[in-house]
């Protein structure tokens, strides 16, 4: 086991795992990001409730979760190694001093945690042959740097080259007229989908991924409520698409 990654559920194989960059806050020791504490508790350091969404799921049968264990200010897991974002030096406005990295502190963070991280999904993975890989991730209503910009939907459904899942989930999702659903939104698949590609669609896996706005979920009710969705959710996306042959 790795202080990067936790494993929880059920991983026998051909089950649903739910894997989560942002599910902690947790900054280990011998690291000071040089912000304000109360920060950490913001989305920039976490996708806020998506961790206790994937936990409920993972007491139910047939789902595994795969967490992030450290804030994505320490590591952005969902990034290109070789991009500086890994360790941003900047988020929604906040600067973020303990990351103004040089090449060795920054291969730190790497071999610490990015490629820890990595390497368990991938065995876990390879283990667990998912039928489904539901990359869960949240948003906030509204970024500090675009205080006038209007982020509506409930939900967004992410996908780079491979429909298959999403097409599937949109179709569910709009049947619910009390969703405003996001199509490629707040956030494009095509830009922000790194974990993804590499874990799921590199390897012709069925994948959802999916944003939840972080106001739905960030009480035990609106976990509670968002587990239950989520469930039928991907239950239904695996029957639609057994059923397509």
């Amino acid at each position: 086991m790795s202080e990067a990654y936790l494993v929880i559920g059920d991983t026998t194989p051909g089950g649903i795992l739910i894997e989560v960059d942002h599910a902690s806050a947790r900054v280990p020791d011998g690291i000071d990001l040089g912000i304000d504490a109360a920060l950490m508790e913001a989305h920039i350091a976490i996708d806020i409730g998506v961790a206790q969404v994937a936990q409920l799921l993972a007491r139910r049968p047939g789902f595994a979760a795969f967490l992030g264990n450290v804030s994505r200010l320490v590591c952005d897991f969902n990034r290109d190694e070789i991009g500086p974002s890994v360790a941003p030096a900047i988020s929604d406005g906040h600067v973020i001093p303990g990351n103004a990295l040089d090449q060795a502190g920054y291969e730190d963070r790497l071999d610490r945690f990015f490629r820890p991280y990595h390497a368990g999904l991938a065995d876990l993975v390879e283990r667990m042959k998912p039928a489904l890989f539901l990359s869960l991730h949240s948003f906030t209503p509204r970024l500090a740097t675009r205080p006038d910009e209007q982020r509506p939907w409930h939900i967004g459904i992410l996908y780079n080259q491979d429909r298959r899942g999403a097409d599937l989930a949109l179709d569910l999702l709009r049947r619910d007229p009390g969703l405003v659903v996001g199509d490629q939104q707040p956030y494009s698949g095509t830009e922000l989908n790194s974990t993804v590609n590499t874990h799921a669609e590199a390897n012709g896996i069925l994948y959802v991924g999916v944003e939840i706005r972080q106001d739905l979920i960030g009480d035990s009710v609106g976990q509670a409520e968002w587990a239950d969705r989520m469930e039928t959710l991907c239950r239904s996306v695996l029957s639609m698409h057994a059923a397509l042959g």
